[in-house]
């Protein structure tokens, strides 16, 4: 494994701040987690850091970011030995333990909350044999990953439910009937005919958010190719380029459509690339569409970044956690999470 370098105790002192909070979840004196969005701890014996079982847990949490259109790593990765894990280390807000000892039967991975520090997720991969561990990894790399940025977003959604825009949220309940969190940064907006869009303009890292509806027909609007096919109609009349001719449109080639959950609702999620029609901006974009049963409709929300020769990992995750924020219309108010496992 290459470039590896463990974080000695004077480095940790000089980015980590660990501070006490009165008042979490977890008691007046938990430590509050220190990191920052996507970066990750692991704790491995340094002996198995160029082993197979290192080099699977680094390609594992370093896999490229779906849907991104150049190689972004999925986390960003300090590494310390188990006898260097001390109370400096221990409230980092993401953890992987790595443990190789012959009184685990078999390799598995278990998942905890708020273990040292408050909010934290824990990945604590244990097995028998480093070598039986490193196929696990690598065989369960894609759950692991998934945990951790689910854990984030999370996070994201707890920001938004104290700071979002009202505006945006005024708007889209009086127009669609629906609830939605979206980040006060957002500050320009536009409508349409049940179509909404908000953005913010800021020339190099501009963030995008829209809500638009289709009325429902029958189930075979669940398709990717229905999706694709509503997606790029509405964009093509809404989202205009500057040049005569030009509009957003979806790059289908390359874009991912699936089913995934949402609030206990079926929902299908489109990832991807949008580019503009005789013009040369392009960029990543997440969209879910998923329907208003009350109003007999598909309601669309849609996020998408313009971020030219920037990396664009964090801005997408932070714009994606709004989209699991829509209560549509008879949606019980309840606390809005997305799901995640605890073990595995």
């Amino acid at each position: 494994m290459k470039n590896i370098k463990f974080i000695g105790l004077l480095m940790l002192l000089s980015i980590v701040f660990v501070s006490c909070k009165q008042g979490n979840k977890r008691g007046p004196l938990t430590p509050t987690s220190s990191g920052l969005p996507y970066e990750l701890l692991v704790v491995i014996d340094q002996k198995y850091v160029d082993s197979p079982l290192g080099e699977a847990v680094t390609e594992v949490l370093t896999s490229n970011v779906p849907g991104l259109p150049q190689p972004e790593a999925a986390f960003k990765l300090m590494y310390t030995d188990p006898q260097h894990f001390d109370g400096i280390l221990k409230p980092i807000r993401n953890l992987v333990i790595v443990k190789v000892d012959k009184i685990y039967t078999e390799p598995r991975f278990n998942t905890a909350s708020d273990v040292y520090a408050y909010p934290q997720s824990v990945v604590t991969i244990q097995g028998p044999t480093a070598e039986s561990l490193a196929a696990y990894v690598t065989q369960n790399g894609a759950s692991i990953v998934d945990y951790f940025t689910k854990a984030e977003m999370n996070r994201q959604i707890t920001i938004l439910e104290k700071n979002h825009s009202q505006q945006i949220a005024s708007t889209v309940k009086e127009m669609f009937g629906s609830d939605v969190w979206v980040s006060g940064d957002l500050k320009s907006t536009k409508t349409g005919e049940n179509f909404f869009w908000a953005g913010t303009n800021e020339g190099t890292s501009e963030r995008y958010f829209m809500v638009y509806s289709i009325p429902y027909v029958d189930d075979d609007s669940f398709t990717p190719e229905y999706m694709i096919h509503k997606r790029d109609s509405v964009l093509r009349v809404n989202v205009l380029g500057e040049s005569e001719g030009s509009y957003m449109t979806t790059v289908a080639e390359v874009t991912e459509v699936k089913p995934i959950n949402v609030q206990d609702e079926y929902t299908l999620e489109a990832r991807g690339l949008w580019r503009v029609v005789n013009d040369r901006m392009g960029g990543p974009f997440v969209a879910q569409m998923r329907l208003d049963k009350q109003n007999k409709r598909l309601i669309f929300v849609d996020t998408f970044v313009f971020a030219p020769e920037k990396m664009k990992r964090n801005l997408m995750r932070q714009m994606e956690a709004s989209l699991y924020t829509l209560r549509l219309p008879g949606a019980l108010a309840k606390e809005i999470e997305i799901a995640n496992t605890d073990s595995n």
